[in-house]
């Protein structure tokens, strides 16, 4: 793929950059990546990905915008209030920039559907504050061997983490999700708007490095945030072996959907 004299001035950022150039470039214009949620944290994700010209966006969402979403969700407007998210998305991003085609799915991701839409892309992100789709994405990767960024925020802090084939999966830090009277929503506690940009822009980030070969993704850690007192920490921790997902003798081998699901696309 050579590329055109638009997109060397488009791209000139990334072409000039050390390590980066036309090679990493072309990677990512040549990928496919899968949104999965198109709020919070996918606005700033979908946002940054076609700005860098990750050359499909697949995006999976089945809600509509809401005046309540406009507090963190920067890819939509106030005139955008009762469209589907996806449909929003797709405009938003096709103004950004004509090289990304998007793929647009409004509906929920299912253990019916998990498979199938995952299969296709390069690598997934996920941008929902909902357990039961998290552990959907975590599983549906591990065995489809698709690398991944899972992220959530709530109140004033954010977390996050990357996995790519062979390293800690979800499962490994959580082997279940919580019992639903533990788990906490954004429509209960609220959430700090702005840091649905900095934990969104950071998977960003992991993406693009995975898929232009630069530098090293946050494998086999938790990055956290604390923006009450500014403070990013990192927990490493290990694969498990005795991992049920990802493990020497796994003992997963479908999808399984779990039945509660606090809330959707953060």
């Amino acid at each position: 793929m050579e590329l055109t004299r638009e997109q060397r001035q488009r791209y000139n950022r990334h072409l000039v950059l050390d390590g980066f150039g036309v090679e990493a470039q072309t990677r990512l214009l040549q990928s496919k990546v899968l949104l999965v949620g198109a709020g919070g944290l996918g606005s700033p994700v979908a946002l940054y990905l076609a700005a860098a010209g990750v050359g499909t966006i697949g995006i999976v969402d089945g809600d509509s915008v809401s005046l309540t979403n406009l507090q963190r969700q920067v890819l939509h407007a106030t005139s955008d209030v009762g469209r589907p998210k996806v449909e929003v998305a797709k405009q938003r991003i096709s103004m950004l920039n004509p090289d990304v085609q998007v793929e647009t799915y409004e509906c929920y991701l299912s253990e019916a559907n998990a498979l199938e839409l995952i299969r296709p892309y390069d690598f997934v992100i996920d941008g929902t504050d909902n357990f039961a789709t998290k552990y959907l994405v975590n599983d549906a990767c591990v065995m489809l061997n698709k690398p991944f960024s899972m992220g959530g925020i709530n109140r004033y802090s954010g977390q996050l983490m990357t996995h790519v084939p062979g390293s800690a999966c979800y499962r490994c830090l959580f082997p279940e999700p919580p019992a639903k009277q533990d788990v906490e929503t954004c429509a209960m506690v609220g959430v700090l708007g702005s840091i649905a940009g900095m934990l969104g822009t950071v998977q960003a980030t992991e993406c693009i490095k995975c898929i232009a070969g630069v530098g090293q993704p946050l494998t086999n850690a938790l990055l956290t945030f604390d923006a009450l007192s500014m403070q990013w920490n990192r927990f490493d921790f290990p694969h498990r072996n005795d991992c049920e997902l990802c493990g020497s003798n796994p003992t997963i081998h479908e999808l399984k959907e779990y039945a509660f699901q606090p809330c959707k696309s953060k």
